[in-house]
């Protein structure tokens, strides 16, 4: 464990001007403030400030809407919430951008706010962030991502490969042979685990995994627009969406078009989002438990915290068979 007194051997000063940097106390100059906390975080410093009496996590988050309730983010927050609060924790919620976390080290920052540990949701395989998290020292859960050895990150998420295959096993009972993605580029951690257990579930299956059965994009209505006609001239009978939102705009697509679901295509999302029962037609959909998620967050915080190393935590993802999916149409 690296102490007060290694970072001030590192550095030459005395220890009492460590403690008093991590202390952020008002007679140490923000230059030498900036140099200890920079130190500690490159040498692995983890102790909290000596004066940090008041057990701190934060939660870090990133292109997700934590305030409007029954949002994703929101409701993966209030279930972290509830655990930590109950256990006497403060819990800050902490939005965060790219350019921030440019500009600052993660250990920095968590130095600097005396968090004791994070739990990290909406990050991106693009986040700087995500190489500092494969060394840090720092208890760090993430959702929806994976971080391999190193003892100190945990993940959280729902079993992508289970509710995949449910989704491919419950359109292949209707008869559909011919079954399309359509998802946001593979530059995430989690849209990468979704493809791969769509090509899995096929492959399980007996179905034919063909390219042209896949569409990648980053604009949600402009992938729509692009790919739903050439799945559907490719013969799909039948798409899976790597999440809700993406569905409900193949749904406003497929409406202007004339194109009937389920009697021309079925589709299927990804989270069940609370709007999916009230769509026309209501959506079939492959749930995330986000309470549950948020409270498995914190159970993996725990666990990190006490110094037992696990890996994923991964829920259920049952299937949700609602009115977009029916019969595969005749030939």
């Amino acid at each position: 464990m690296i102490t007060i007194s290694d970072i001030a051997a590192q550095l030459g000063v005395s220890k009492s001007t460590v403690s008093k940097a991590l202390n952020n106390a008002t007679d140490i100059s923000a230059s030498m403030r900036k140099r200890v906390l920079e130190t500690a975080a490159e040498m692995g410093y983890i102790g909290r400030r000596i004066s940090g009496a008041q057990k701190k996590l934060c939660i870090l988050i990133e292109n997700m809407d934590y305030e409007t309730p029954n949002q994703f983010g929101h409701d993966i927050v209030q279930g972290f919430r509830q655990m930590a609060e109950a256990d006497g924790w403060i819990i800050e919620v902490v939005p965060l951008d790219m350019e921030f976390q440019r500009l600052t080290p993660y250990g920095v920052f968590m130095l600097d706010h005396s968090y004791q540990a994070a739990f990290v949701l909406g990050f991106s395989l693009l986040d700087p962030w995500m190489q500092e998290f494969k060394s840090t020292q720092i208890p760090t859960v993430l959702y929806d991502n994976y971080i391999k050895n190193n003892p100190y990150i945990a993940s959280v998420g729902c079993d992508n490969q289970e509710g995949i295959e449910l989704a491919v096993k419950h359109l292949t009972e209707l008869g559909h042979s011919k079954i399309g993605l359509i998802s946001g580029p593979l530059d995430s951690y989690i849209l990468k685990a979704r493809y791969h257990a769509y090509l899995s579930a096929l492959e399980k299956y007996g179905l034919e995994i063909n390219e042209d059965y896949i569409g990648l994009g980053y604009f949600v209505a402009e992938s729509t627009r692009t790919y739903i006609p050439k799945l559907l001239d490719n013969g799909v009978t039948a798409i899976l969406f790597s999440h809700d939102v993406r569905a409900f705009s193949a749904m406003t697509e497929c409406s202007d078009r004339g194109i009937q679901i389920p009697r021309d295509l079925s589709i299927i999302g990804f989270d069940d989002l609370p709007m999916t029962a009230y769509t026309t037609p209501p959506l079939t959909t492959i749930r995330q438990d986000r309470i549950g998620l948020g409270r498995c967050g914190y159970f993996a915080t725990g666990c990190l915290l006490n110094s037992l190393p696990i890996g994923s935590i991964l829920l259920r993802a049952p299937l949700i068979v609602r009115d977009s999916t029916g019969p595969a149409p005749r030939e």
